[in-house]
């Protein structure tokens, strides 16, 4: 299967020649970017599946039943299994408006065991500025079950304790991106590298004129750009689209001790070296014999143990690396033994130690 794997993987990765990505592809422009919203809720009319008696719901209970005038005495803890304390969360896509819809998240806080045929109550969703930016209610829609019998026994399904309401947030206020008004435009790469950020300025100067970009770091490129939102949307579009040849990432090998999956990329290379990779199993093989003394003696039966001891080591003859290998000829070597994923995770390390494997090794 290993062989398998990686054969087809260094076809794929040698046939494929250098392509050019779109700039949206590598990266995003600072500011355009999604923002966490998070509330503290209650679902109402479970089915006997709520918190039960925790004293937090119910003191969001009685708070709940304030907003409406109706003070609960002290005294009075209202029963709460239909009732459960939920943290919903949702993500704010940039430049969404008030009145748009947003997909959230609920998740139960306490014992409650099912959310199953609940409704949130209007709950605001706060940002990390403690700002409320939309406001959520709505019933839930609940992929798990849960059932249990009086002996105790149960089954659960999935997550019964966690839900989702589609478009069950209304946006109530815009995050400000400041991309019309900031004294440049900076688009940021997703994975650092100096050479594709070079690359980058070069097409866009190379689109708008000279001194328009320039790479600041191995992550971000600036761009000078004029006043305003019209401007500047068409300035992105067509930024956002110019073609530009990634570099070459850098010599990885990653391994998934886990599974056994094995990826190496194109850029890793092998100095020369001599590779001997052997097996040894030793078996022990255990067995018993009565031992029955003579009639009319005094000794006594007794059982012996007799053991079987073998060693079998299988013997593999050594190949040699020559210096600046590529993937494929890697490929060729590790298939000409017959490595296991662990056996050549083994192999891959001791080529790092011995330093001649020219790359990151990267075990997950």
């Amino acid at each position: 299967m290993i062989r398998t794997f990686l054969a087809c993987l260094a076809a794929l990765l040698l046939a494929q020649p250098a392509h050019a990505d779109r700039i949206k592809d590598l990266g995003a422009f600072q500011g355009i970017r999604t923002n966490q919203l998070t509330g503290y809720g209650i679902v109402v009319g479970l089915p006997g599946t709520g918190d039960d008696n925790l004293e937090y719901t119910i003191q969001s209970m009685k708070s709940v039943a304030s907003r409406f005038g109706l003070q609960l005495p002290p005294a009075v803890n209202p029963a709460l299994k239909n009732a459960a304390v939920v943290m919903v969360t949702a993500e704010l896509p940039a430049f969404a408006k008030p009145g748009q819809k947003l997909d959230i998240t609920v998740s139960s806080m306490g014992k409650a065991k099912s959310l199953r045929g609940g409704a949130l109550i209007l709950t605001p969703l706060l940002g990390a500025d403690g700002q409320i930016y939309a406001m959520a209610q709505g019933n839930l829609a609940v992929g798990g079950l849960g059932a249990q019998g009086a002996d105790g026994s149960k089954i659960v399904i999935n997550i019964p304790s966690s839900g989702r309401i589609p478009e069950g947030a209304t946006v109530e206020r815009a995050v400000n991106t400041g991309f019309a008004t900031a004294p440049r435009l900076t688009f940021n790469l997703a994975r650092a590298d100096f050479t594709t950020a070079q690359r980058v300025a070069a097409a866009i100067n190379s689109r708008l004129g000279n001194g328009r970009a320039e790479a600041v770091d191995a992550v971000s490129v600036a761009i000078a750009a004029p006043q305003g939102a019209d401007v500047r949307t068409m300035l992105m579009s067509e930024i956002e689209n110019l073609n530009v040849v990634s570099a070459d990432p850098p010599a990885r090998v990653i391994v998934n001790a886990r599974t056994g999956t094995v990826v190496i990329n194109n850029a890793v290379r092998v100095g020369p070296a001599a590779v001997s990779h052997g097996k040894l199993t030793v078996r022990i093989d255990e067995q018993q014999r009565v031992s029955q003394p003579a009639p009319f003696s005094k000794g006594q039966t007794a059982l012996e143990q007799n053991s079987t001891v073998a060693i079998d080591e299988e013997m593999r003859p050594m190949f040699l690396l020559d210096p600046g290998p590529q993937l494929a000829d890697i490929v060729k070597a590790v298939n000409a033994i017959g490595a296991s994923p662990a056996d050549l995770v083994a192999i891959l390390e001791a080529l790092k130690e011995a330093g001649a494997l020219n790359a990151d090794l990267i075990v997950l």
